[in-house]
């Protein structure tokens, strides 16, 4: 079997080892397996070979079926072994978060945080990342964009429930970063297709990529309230408050009022309005009131990231702005990698990997001689078809918006729950923007009701932090425990 594209359609396969999770005064015994799943278009040609993780406990005879939750980061072209080894399967390796971890070896041990106590779990690495692979003659144009992905997610999700034969199990989904993305068009499609959910858990947010990422007003109002918490954690705001909710509270009110006003006003903004806006943003976000006057209120991500810590020669983190890092080699001025050129990434990624891939074969029995593509995301990302055709819109969006199919899913199954969950400290993907986000929507007061926020002080991936993973635990534990009961 070789790296690229696999020629011969393989058999799907599936590697297992009995395992028994003692956590929170209960013992669970329970299957890992690692195994594939053929992806298969309309005319039953091969398109994919995509692998997976999964955690089932047993349960006894005549007991309920457990809910099944499937689980997946982002990208485009990122395996899920973050929320596997790193958040909430059996096995979790700590880290130093907001540190970065030093290296080998890796301390891995029995997940007290893990889900696998409120759910089975099955975590799918999309087609191109991780084990899975494009299979015969399939294209990459197949598979790699936005309608593509859900169509083979779709059907990878499908395959297992028949393999199975978990049809009748309660079923939720998880992703996280582009993995929300995902999701939320996901559950459109699988409820469409016959199948409801009881709960999608959406972490690290991002629905409306054309508002939120081309460098229009909702780009830098959304990143606003992150800037202030970031400025916060390192000393930069000036405030009376003494903590940061508050603090933030403030954020969110000038970011939709004077701070939105005076983006959409531009040129025809009064002098003086335009400084006290720069003295008031100054305060939250500390950069210097000239800067952001001269730049008119528009610092974008990266050259926040820059000109934060500047005097003392650091920069923050993209995905975790508490980590810190010196300033790039003098000489390089190119771009880099966003996945990796971040110390928050680089502060935690090998530990995972590591891990993961023993893991596999210690805990599992799992081997094979492909690449494990735990981050393939600048070939991906390249030729990722950037197109949606959202519910109610004809036209194919050149960027999509899944709010409206995360709108459309929640109308159409009145009992589907949703849970927004992020970090403070993330640039990557502000929390202030899912916020917006579902405030247009206009739901129904009943239907607003099955959507529900929690934000904790961490970042991108704030499993990885021990004080937030704790709480997330909790939470996660009470939304599955509302989200199945009738």
């Amino acid at each position: 079997m070789t790296d690229s594209t696999i020629a011969e359609t393989p058999a799907e396969t599936f590697t297992s080892r009995r395992h028994q999770l003692s956590t929170g005064g209960r013992s669970l015994e329970y299957t890992a397996g690692a195994g594939t799943l053929i992806v298969r278009d309309d005319d039953h040609r091969p398109l994919a070979s995509v692998f997976y993780t999964s955690y089932v406990a047993d349960r006894e005879e005549g007991a309920p079926a457990r809910p099944i939750t499937f689980l997946f980061n982002g990208g485009p072209g990122s395996a899920s072994l973050w929320l596997n080894i790193g958040g909430f399967g059996p096995k979790r390796t700590p880290t130093r978060t907001p540190h970065a971890t030093p290296p080998a070896p890796y301390a891995t041990d029995e997940n007290p945080y893990t889900l696998l106590t409120e759910s089975d779990l099955v975590f799918i690495d999309a087609p191109g990342t991780g084990y899975s692979r494009l299979l015969g003659d399939a294209t990459a144009a197949q598979l790699w964009g936005v309608d593509q992905d859900v169509d083979a997610y779709a059907k990878a999700i499908t395959r297992w429930l028949t393999r199975t034969n978990s049809w009748n199990a309660p079923r939720f989904l998880f992703g996280e970063s582009y993995g929300t993305t995902r999701a939320a068009a996901l559950v459109h499609r699988l409820q469409n297709q016959g199948l409801d959910f009881n709960g999608v858990i959406l972490l690290s947010t991002v629905l409306n990529w054309g508002e939120s990422n081309l460098g229009g007003p909702r780009e830098y109002i959304n990143l606003l309230p992150s800037y202030a918490a970031t400025a916060w954690y390192h000393g930069r705001a000036r405030t009376t408050h003494q903590a940061l909710e508050p603090f933030l509270a403030e954020a969110r009110a000038f970011a939709q009022g004077p701070f939105a006003e005076a983006l959409l006003r531009g040129d025809l903004l009064p002098s003086e309005t335009e400084t006290a806006v720069a003295e008031q943003m100054s305060a939250l976000v500390g950069l210097d009131a000239g800067m952001l006057t001269k730049n008119h209120f528009r610092i974008g991500m990266e050259q926040y990231r820059y000109a934060l810590l500047a005097d003392e020669g650091r920069v923050i983190g993209r995905f975790d702005t508490r980590f810190t890092a010196e300033h790039q080699y003098v000489r390089g001025n190119g771009s880099h990698d966003p996945a990796t050129d971040d110390a928050a990434t680089a502060g935690v990624n090998s530990a995972h990997l590591s891990t993961y891939r023993a893991h596999l074969v210690d805990d599992i029995g799992y081997t094979s001689d492909l690449h494990y593509r735990h981050l393939y995301n600048m070939p991906i990302s390249r030729a990722w078809d950037w197109r949606h055709k959202a519910p109610g819109v004809d036209a194919p969006q050149l960027v999509p918006d899944v709010s409206l199919d995360l709108s459309a899913a929640v109308r159409r199954n009145p009992n589907l729950k949703v849970y927004v969950m992020g970090g403070y400290y993330d640039l990557a993907t502000p929390f202030f923007g899912p916020e917006l986000d579902v405030a247009h929507l206009y739901l129904a007061p009943t239907l607003r009701e099955n959507i529900r926020f929690t934000f904790y002080e961490s970042g991108h991936m704030t499993f990885v932090d021990e004080r937030a993973v704790e709480q997330m635990k909790r939470d996660l534990d009470s939304f599955y425990h509302d989200a199945t009961a009738h």
